[in-house]
Protein backbone atom coordinates (compact mmCIF):
# COMPACT_ATOMS: atom_id res chain seq x y z
CA UNK A 1 0.00 0.00 0.00
CA UNK A 2 1.08 3.42 -0.80
CA UNK A 3 1.95 5.57 2.52
CA UNK A 4 1.75 9.61 2.11
CA UNK A 5 3.33 11.02 5.29
CA UNK A 6 1.84 14.45 5.85
CA UNK A 7 3.44 17.57 6.72
CA UNK A 8 1.28 19.10 9.79
CA UNK A 9 1.59 22.51 8.20
CA UNK A 10 -2.04 23.32 6.01
CA UNK A 11 -0.01 25.13 3.68
CA UNK A 12 2.20 22.48 2.83
CA UNK A 13 2.82 21.75 -0.59
CA UNK A 14 2.38 18.04 -0.01
CA UNK A 15 -1.43 18.75 0.65
CA UNK A 16 -1.56 19.52 -3.07
CA UNK A 17 0.63 17.03 -4.02
CA UNK A 18 -0.74 13.39 -2.87
CA UNK A 19 -3.94 13.44 -4.25
CA UNK A 20 -2.23 13.72 -7.66
CA UNK A 21 0.12 10.71 -6.78
CA UNK A 22 -2.77 8.60 -5.47
CA UNK A 23 -4.61 9.14 -8.78
CA UNK A 24 -1.09 8.29 -10.82
CA UNK A 25 0.63 5.83 -9.00
CA UNK A 26 -0.63 1.98 -8.71
CA UNK A 27 -0.60 0.44 -5.37
CA UNK A 28 1.49 -2.66 -5.47
CA UNK A 29 0.33 -3.78 -1.79
CA UNK A 30 3.13 -3.82 -0.60
CA UNK A 31 4.51 -0.93 1.32
CA UNK A 32 5.70 2.51 -0.52
CA UNK A 33 6.42 5.53 1.46
CA UNK A 34 6.63 8.91 -0.38
CA UNK A 35 7.88 11.89 1.93
CA UNK A 36 7.61 15.75 1.40
CA UNK A 37 10.83 17.49 2.90
CA UNK A 38 12.80 16.33 5.74
CA UNK A 39 10.93 18.52 8.31
CA UNK A 40 8.12 17.67 10.95
CA UNK A 41 9.74 14.45 11.92
CA UNK A 42 10.08 13.02 8.70
CA UNK A 43 13.95 12.33 9.21
CA UNK A 44 13.00 10.05 11.60
CA UNK A 45 10.51 7.91 9.36
CA UNK A 46 12.43 7.63 6.33
CA UNK A 47 15.07 6.30 9.09
CA UNK A 48 12.53 3.72 10.05
CA UNK A 49 11.56 2.38 6.68
CA UNK A 50 15.74 2.06 6.03
CA UNK A 51 15.55 -0.01 8.90
CA UNK A 52 12.79 -2.05 8.13
CA UNK A 53 14.30 -2.00 4.19
CA UNK A 54 10.51 -0.67 3.15
CA UNK A 55 10.74 1.61 -0.53
CA UNK A 56 10.26 5.23 0.30
CA UNK A 57 10.66 7.99 -2.42
CA UNK A 58 11.56 11.61 -1.79
CA UNK A 59 9.95 14.16 -3.31
CA UNK A 60 10.47 18.31 -3.32
CA UNK A 61 10.73 21.06 -5.27
CA UNK A 62 12.46 20.34 -9.07
CA UNK A 63 15.66 20.93 -10.47
CA UNK A 64 15.01 23.00 -13.43
CA UNK A 65 11.76 24.45 -12.76
CA UNK A 66 9.92 28.07 -12.30
CA UNK A 67 10.28 29.02 -9.09
CA UNK A 68 7.26 28.70 -5.89
CA UNK A 69 6.87 31.42 -4.20
CA UNK A 70 7.66 30.34 -0.69
CA UNK A 71 6.46 33.54 1.63
CA UNK A 72 4.33 34.05 3.49
CA UNK A 73 3.22 30.45 2.18
CA UNK A 74 4.29 28.37 -0.45
CA UNK A 75 2.32 29.22 -3.77
CA UNK A 76 2.66 27.81 -6.96
CA UNK A 77 2.48 30.24 -9.75
CA UNK A 78 2.52 28.38 -13.04
CA UNK A 79 1.87 24.40 -12.54
CA UNK A 80 2.57 23.54 -16.35
CA UNK A 81 5.75 25.15 -15.72
CA UNK A 82 6.27 24.06 -12.14
CA UNK A 83 8.36 20.68 -11.50
CA UNK A 84 8.77 18.54 -8.15
CA UNK A 85 11.67 15.62 -8.26
CA UNK A 86 10.87 12.32 -7.49
CA UNK A 87 13.59 10.27 -6.23
CA UNK A 88 14.10 6.53 -4.38
CA UNK A 89 15.55 5.78 -1.70
CA UNK A 90 17.45 9.58 -1.65
CA UNK A 91 17.40 13.07 -1.06
CA UNK A 92 18.84 13.94 -4.80
CA UNK A 93 18.99 11.99 -8.15
CA UNK A 94 22.97 10.22 -9.15
CA UNK A 95 22.03 8.21 -11.33
CA UNK A 96 19.73 6.76 -14.17
CA UNK A 97 18.53 6.63 -17.62
CA UNK A 98 19.54 9.81 -19.92
CA UNK A 99 16.53 10.90 -21.65
CA UNK A 100 16.17 11.45 -25.44
CA UNK A 101 15.93 15.49 -25.04
CA UNK A 102 12.54 15.85 -25.56
CA UNK A 103 11.86 16.55 -22.11
CA UNK A 104 14.77 18.71 -22.13
CA UNK A 105 13.71 20.92 -25.16
CA UNK A 106 10.11 21.35 -23.56
CA UNK A 107 11.88 23.15 -20.56
CA UNK A 108 13.54 25.22 -23.03
CA UNK A 109 10.20 26.07 -24.94
CA UNK A 110 9.04 27.38 -21.87
CA UNK A 111 11.27 29.56 -21.15
CA UNK A 112 12.87 27.64 -18.45
CA UNK A 113 16.94 28.10 -18.60
CA UNK A 114 18.62 24.72 -19.41
CA UNK A 115 21.52 25.92 -21.12
CA UNK A 116 25.26 25.16 -19.76
CA UNK A 117 27.14 28.39 -21.57
CA UNK A 118 30.69 27.12 -21.13
CA UNK A 119 33.45 28.15 -18.30
CA UNK A 120 34.67 31.13 -17.37
CA UNK A 121 37.84 31.88 -19.41
CA UNK A 122 38.90 35.10 -17.95
CA UNK A 123 39.90 36.28 -14.80
CA UNK A 124 38.26 34.20 -11.38
CA UNK A 125 38.19 36.24 -7.94
CA UNK A 126 36.05 34.75 -5.55
CA UNK A 127 35.10 31.06 -3.85
CA UNK A 128 31.19 30.73 -2.67
CA UNK A 129 30.27 28.39 -0.06
CA UNK A 130 26.40 27.32 -0.62
CA UNK A 131 25.36 25.19 2.32
CA UNK A 132 22.72 22.76 2.47
CA UNK A 133 19.91 23.57 5.00
CA UNK A 134 20.83 23.27 8.84
CA UNK A 135 18.67 20.05 8.68
CA UNK A 136 20.13 18.57 5.34
CA UNK A 137 23.33 19.08 7.07
CA UNK A 138 22.99 17.27 9.75
CA UNK A 139 21.54 14.64 8.00
CA UNK A 140 24.11 14.40 5.44
CA UNK A 141 27.38 15.21 7.27
CA UNK A 142 26.56 14.92 10.70
CA UNK A 143 27.19 17.84 11.68
CA UNK A 144 25.46 21.48 12.16
CA UNK A 145 26.06 23.80 9.39
CA UNK A 146 28.35 26.34 10.40
CA UNK A 147 30.23 23.46 11.76
CA UNK A 148 30.39 22.75 7.88
CA UNK A 149 31.04 26.15 6.55
CA UNK A 150 34.35 26.06 9.16
CA UNK A 151 35.79 22.81 8.46
CA UNK A 152 35.34 23.58 4.41
CA UNK A 153 36.73 26.81 5.42
CA UNK A 154 39.80 26.00 7.07
CA UNK A 155 40.04 22.97 4.46
CA UNK A 156 40.05 24.99 1.90
CA UNK A 157 42.59 28.09 3.29
CA UNK A 158 45.24 25.21 2.97
CA UNK A 159 44.67 25.21 -0.58
CA UNK A 160 44.06 28.63 -1.64
CA UNK A 161 44.21 32.41 -0.92
CA UNK A 162 40.87 33.43 -2.76
CA UNK A 163 38.26 35.18 -0.97
CA UNK A 164 35.96 32.85 1.07
CA UNK A 165 32.29 34.15 0.80
CA UNK A 166 29.12 31.99 2.59
CA UNK A 167 26.00 32.20 0.59
CA UNK A 168 22.83 30.94 2.56
CA UNK A 169 19.01 30.02 1.57
CA UNK A 170 17.54 33.10 0.89
CA UNK A 171 14.80 33.74 3.72
CA UNK A 172 12.77 37.04 4.23
CA UNK A 173 15.08 38.95 6.47
CA UNK A 174 18.37 37.86 5.83
CA UNK A 175 21.20 39.65 3.42
CA UNK A 176 20.11 36.61 0.41
CA UNK A 177 17.03 37.69 0.51
CA UNK A 178 15.95 38.96 -3.13
CA UNK A 179 19.37 38.86 -3.97
CA UNK A 180 19.47 36.66 -7.26
CA UNK A 181 22.92 33.99 -6.63
CA UNK A 182 23.66 35.04 -10.22
CA UNK A 183 24.78 37.85 -8.50
CA UNK A 184 27.25 35.75 -6.50
CA UNK A 185 28.18 33.88 -9.44
CA UNK A 186 29.67 36.99 -11.30
CA UNK A 187 33.66 36.41 -11.70
CA UNK A 188 33.60 33.15 -9.16
CA UNK A 189 36.37 30.83 -9.40
CA UNK A 190 34.20 27.52 -7.94
CA UNK A 191 31.21 26.81 -5.97
CA UNK A 192 31.62 24.60 -2.95
CA UNK A 193 28.30 22.93 -1.28
CA UNK A 194 27.27 19.70 0.26
CA UNK A 195 23.63 19.05 -1.18
CA UNK A 196 22.71 22.13 -2.02
CA UNK A 197 21.00 22.51 -5.91
CA UNK A 198 23.00 26.39 -5.96
CA UNK A 199 25.92 23.69 -7.93
CA UNK A 200 23.24 23.82 -10.84
CA UNK A 201 22.86 27.30 -10.99
CA UNK A 202 26.68 27.41 -10.45
CA UNK A 203 27.21 25.09 -13.78
CA UNK A 204 24.75 26.73 -15.51
CA UNK A 205 26.26 30.11 -14.82
CA UNK A 206 29.96 29.34 -15.88
CA UNK A 207 31.08 28.34 -12.71
CA UNK A 208 32.59 24.71 -11.28
CA UNK A 209 31.36 23.22 -7.83
CA UNK A 210 32.94 20.72 -5.50
CA UNK A 211 29.80 18.42 -4.27
CA UNK A 212 28.55 15.97 -2.13
CA UNK A 213 28.87 12.85 -4.04
CA UNK A 214 24.79 12.60 -3.06
CA UNK A 215 24.34 16.10 -4.69
CA UNK A 216 22.43 15.67 -8.10
CA UNK A 217 25.15 17.56 -9.57
CA UNK A 218 27.94 14.99 -9.00
CA UNK A 219 28.38 13.66 -12.35
CA UNK A 220 29.57 16.58 -13.85
CA UNK A 221 31.71 18.60 -10.23
CA UNK A 222 34.35 17.68 -8.07
CA UNK A 223 34.75 16.66 -5.27
CA UNK A 224 38.55 16.92 -3.77
CA UNK A 225 38.98 20.53 -1.88
CA UNK A 226 42.72 20.43 -2.26
CA UNK A 227 41.98 20.76 -6.67
CA UNK A 228 40.37 24.00 -5.70
CA UNK A 229 42.76 25.79 -8.08
CA UNK A 230 41.75 23.32 -10.62
CA UNK A 231 38.24 22.34 -10.35
CA UNK A 232 36.83 19.57 -12.73
CA UNK A 233 35.41 21.24 -15.50
CA UNK A 234 33.47 18.39 -17.64
CA UNK A 235 32.88 19.23 -21.47
CA UNK A 236 29.40 20.09 -22.94
CA UNK A 237 28.52 16.73 -24.54
CA UNK A 238 29.03 15.54 -20.47
CA UNK A 239 26.90 18.44 -19.44
CA UNK A 240 24.22 18.00 -21.95
CA UNK A 241 23.86 14.23 -20.58
CA UNK A 242 23.88 15.29 -17.30
CA UNK A 243 20.87 17.42 -18.02
CA UNK A 244 19.03 14.85 -20.37
CA UNK A 245 19.26 12.46 -17.15
CA UNK A 246 18.12 15.29 -15.03
CA UNK A 247 15.49 16.29 -16.29
CA UNK A 248 14.25 12.34 -16.33
CA UNK A 249 13.17 12.66 -12.78
CA UNK A 250 11.19 15.94 -12.21
CA UNK A 251 7.38 16.43 -13.24
CA UNK A 252 4.83 18.40 -13.13
CA UNK A 253 1.64 17.61 -10.86
CA UNK A 254 -0.10 17.14 -14.22
CA UNK A 255 1.93 14.08 -15.42
CA UNK A 256 2.31 12.76 -11.58
CA UNK A 257 -1.45 12.58 -11.88
CA UNK A 258 -1.85 10.94 -15.55
CA UNK A 259 0.76 8.40 -14.80
CA UNK A 260 3.72 10.05 -16.39
CA UNK A 261 5.50 10.28 -13.44
CA UNK A 262 5.59 7.09 -12.59
CA UNK A 263 6.04 5.34 -16.12
CA UNK A 264 9.09 7.52 -16.43
CA UNK A 265 10.76 6.39 -13.40
CA UNK A 266 9.96 2.75 -13.76
CA UNK A 267 12.00 2.97 -17.29
CA UNK A 268 14.78 4.35 -15.33
CA UNK A 269 14.69 1.16 -13.32
CA UNK A 270 15.45 3.35 -10.30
Amino acid sequence: MNIYHQIRRKDCLSHQLWPHFKKGWPDTGRPVHFFWGLGDGQSAKIQECMDKNEEWWFVDTGYLTDQITRYPSPKIINPDKTYFRIIKGGLHTIRGKVGSGKRLNKLRSQGIDVDFKGWYTGETKHILLCPSSPTVTYNINGISQQEWIDEVTNELKKHTKREIRVRNKPRPGNQWWNKDIKEDLKDCHCLVTNLSMAAIDAVLNKVPAITHNMNVASPVTGRDLSKIEKPLKPGRETIREWLQFVVENQFTMAEINKGVAYKTLMEQQV
